[in-house]
């Protein structure tokens, strides 16, 4: 049976090294499970693999939406299983790599049945979280599902809203939807071999703090502002504080701290520093998803 090589690890952590080594090695293409590197004008912001690492190995799924089009697990893992369902005719092992802990479950274990989502109940909850905060959604998911709660990333406000939005939508808990089991080799059509990349938590943060300036030396500030623009988001000052509703493809870390900085309303050293703390915030998260998947 094939094998999917899946290539884990903190952000910042050298995971694009590893699956490049390793794809040569095995003569073999690479699969992103990255959220934001599916989207194209964010190479910079989002750490994506730069042409030259391209034109070494055959990527997919990098680069090729829109960031005005709307993409979620479900259909990346309907587009991955049909992708993969190609490569491993040509290869005994495809190499998948990146940092979104759902796109990864939701190749290699299954999605949970859960209905889909309307754009207006989405906007809703995001609304609320902007007014209310990461607070509300604890709350919230405390009240509404106690279940879930338990065993959630309570520090995680789109898993958060995630189980709001469920269960608004068909007035059932979130956890009454989710998969109790995982999917087989044989329902897959093929074998997960996971490979965690780790380093010490000093030299990891140290690592992220780096990237953050090089990414900055990259040209990262042009290509935030290309990205607001693109989205019509305007970048003078507001008459008043609000949070911002932002579209899911440029709400993520490097560019939703510098809209304020645009806008005059902290400095760029505030947000760099802002990225950088963000970055090891998302870091830890993904180090405690895979602590708890290990149990």
């Amino acid at each position: 049976m094939p094998t999917l090589v899946v290539i884990l690890g903190p952000t910042g952590v050298g995971k694009t090294e590893l699956s490049l080594r390793l794809a040569e090695e095995y003569g073999c293409p690479i699969v992103s499970a990255d959220s934001r590197q599916i989207y194209r004008d964010l190479p910079i912001g989002t750490a994506a693999p730069t042409p030259e690492e391209q034109a070494r190995v055959k990527h997919h799924f990098i680069g090729c939406k829109a960031l005005t089009e709307t993409y979620n697990a479900g259909q990346y893992a309907r587009d991955c299983k049909h992708l993969l369902t190609d490569l491993f005719q040509q290869h005994e092992r495809v190499i998948m790599v990146g940092g979104s802990m759902m796109y990864i479950d939701a190749v290699c274990k299954g999605l949970d049945d859960i209905p889909d989502i309307p754009e207006a109940i989405r906007w809703e909850v995001q609304r609320q979280y902007a007014e209310q905060g990461l607070a509300w959604l604890q709350q919230t998911v405390q009240e509404i599902d106690p279940s879930y709660w338990s065993e959630v990333d309570q520090q995680n406000p789109q898993r958060l809203m995630h189980c709001i939005e469920v269960t608004r939508v068909s007035g059932k808990p979130y956890s009454s939807f989710r998969k109790n089991s995982t999917l087989t080799a044989a329902e897959r059509g093929f074998d997960v071999e996971y490979r965690m990349v780790e380093r010490p938590r000093e030299e990891l943060y140290q690592r992220i703090n780096l990237r953050v300036h090089k990414m900055i030396q990259a040209g990262l500030l042009d290509e935030a502002k290309h990205a607001f623009e693109l989205l019509k988001i305007p970048l003078k000052p507001r008459e008043r504080e609000t949070k911002e509703l932002l579209p899911n493809s440029i709400n993520t870390v490097g560019y939703k701290e510098l809209l304020p900085y645009f806008r005059g309303e902290y400095s760029l050293d505030r947000a760099i520093e802002l990225i950088q703390q963000n970055s090891r915030h998302y870091a830890k998260r993904q180090m405690t998803w895979w602590r708890r998947e290990q149990k």
